[in-house]
């Protein structure tokens, strides 16, 4: 699809409802992101959602609904954990390109795609690296390095907590994109998050733009270091949730 096809009407008229404006050069990169989405998902399993209008909805400007919780405006160092094919970091640094964002995934495959997507974009300022957030978030790797850590990982909170939060400085943010309602889930992870460091500090709930499609951001602020036996090791945040 050429940049003239990729119809971005509907896709600058969701991000007014954010109060996004993006230049013509960003529109052309998100729809160069799209076609290296598409042809790569032909070989490896990227996203069951191919569909242009689809993918610029539920991908791009859902990923760009983090404007709801947190100021980007500023240049900031962020960490997106369970990146896959780059939701949010990747959409979030083509918005925001004074966002130094690292994307983490577990899959060498992915990392090799958003690699390639970095390159062929042009973007700086952004690394995609291979490995579990269990390995990494560790004294002497990316541990409390991050003013923000993102994740749109499908977890409860409390398992995706503990993988995020040490990555955090203190007084930065953790912010977990979600798809449902999580009134339970919020007050079943109370605890782990107080737990690791971070106090839930507020929700935003919301359709998407020009859609009944629903979500929510959770925020939780780092207040204090997070204890040196956090994360567990690999596996266990998972199977057994704090």
């Amino acid at each position: 699809m050429t940049e003239e096809q990729c119809r971005m009407d509907d896709f600058a008229r969701d991000l007014s409802e954010l109060g996004v404006v993006l230049s013509e050069k960003q529109y052309g990169q998100f729809c160069q992101y799209y076609n290296l989405l598409l042809e790569w998902n032909k070989v490896m399993n990227l996203t069951s959602i191919t569909n242009f209008d689809d993918v610029v909805k539920k991908h791009f400007v859902d990923s760009l609904t983090l404007v709801k919780a947190y100021n980007i405006s500023e240049a900031v160092k962020g960490v997106d954990v369970g990146s896959g094919a780059g939701f949010p970091g990747l959409a979030l640094k083509i918005a925001f390109p004074g966002l130094e964002i690292t994307l983490l995934d577990s899959l060498g495959k992915r990392v090799r795609f958003l690699e390639a997507v970095i390159e062929q974009l042009g973007l700086k300022g952004v690394r995609a690296i291979h490995g579990r957030a269990e390995d990494w978030a560790v004294k002497g790797k990316l541990r409390e390095s991050f003013d923000l850590c993102v994740s749109r990982a499908v977890a409860n909170l409390s398992t995706l907590s503990e993988y995020c939060i040490p990555f955090v400085k203190q007084d930065g943010m953790f912010v977990s994109y979600k798809s449902e309602k999580i009134s339970e889930e919020l007050e079943a992870a109370g605890g782990a998050v107080e737990l690791l460091g971070g106090r839930i500090v507020g929700r935003a709930e919301f359709m998407l733009p020009n859609s009944d499609i629903f979500r929510s951001l959770v925020m939780v602020q780092k207040v204090k270091p997070t204890p040196a036996k956090y994360p567990r090791k690999a596996g266990l945040p998972g199977k057994e949730p704090l």
